[in-house]
C-alpha cells in the first residue's frame, strides 16, 4: 500500500508526511476501498493546464485532475495518480477565505473520492462530494497540527 507525493516546479512541503499518508488510506478504507499505488502530483498552473489540454482536451485552468490507473474498474483496489495545481489551491483559498491547509486537504480528499467512484458533474453528485469532503477534512491532520 502505497502513497506517494511528487513536486514538479514546486518547493517541497514541510509537513509530516506519514500522518497525511494515513489520512489519504483511511479516506479510502472507510469507502471500503484499499490503496495499492496512488501518486500525488503538486505542480503549478502552467503543468497542469498542458496535461488538461492534452489529455482531456480542456483549455481551462483546474486545481486537480486524477487519473485511475487500475486494471479493473470495479475492484475495490486504487491504483491512481491525482495531479493538484498549488497555484489554484492558493487562488481558491483565498476566495473561500480558508486557509492554505484546509483547502489543500478538501482537494487531497477530492482526488481519492474520484477514485472511490465518487462524480461531481451533477448538482446531486456535487453535493454528495461535498458532504463527503467535509466529512474527511474534519480529520486531515494538516487542519489541526
Amino acid at each position: 500500500m502505497s502513497v506517494s507525493f511528487h513536486y514538479i516546479d514546486i518547493p517541497q512541503f514541510k509537513w509530516k508526511v506519514t500522518p497525511m499518508k494515513k489520512w489519504i488510506k483511511s479516506i479510502a478504507e472507510n469507502e471500503e476501498f484499499r490503496v495499492v499505488d496512488l501518486s500525488y502530483v503538486f505542480c503549478t498552473d502552467e503543468y497542469l493546464l498542458d496535461i488538461n489540454i492534452q489529455h482531456l482536451d480542456h483549455h481551462t485552468l483546474t486545481d486537480i485532475i486524477t487519473f485511475d490507473l487500475s486494471d479493473h474498474p470495479d475492484s475495490p483496489e486504487i491504483e491512481g495518480e491525482i495531479y493538484i495545481s498549488i497555484d489554484r489551491v492558493k487562488e481558491n483559498a483565498k476566495n473561500f477565505k480558508v486557509s492554505f491547509e484546509s483547502e489543500l486537504s478538501r482537494v487531497l480528499a477530492h482526488g481519492i473520492l474520484h477514485l472511490c467512484g465518487y462524480k461531481d458533474k451533477s448538482p446531486e453528485e456535487e453535493q454528495l462530494m461535498r458532504e463527503k469532503e467535509n466529512f474527511y477534512l474534519a480529520m486531515s491532520p494538516l487542519c489541526y497540527q
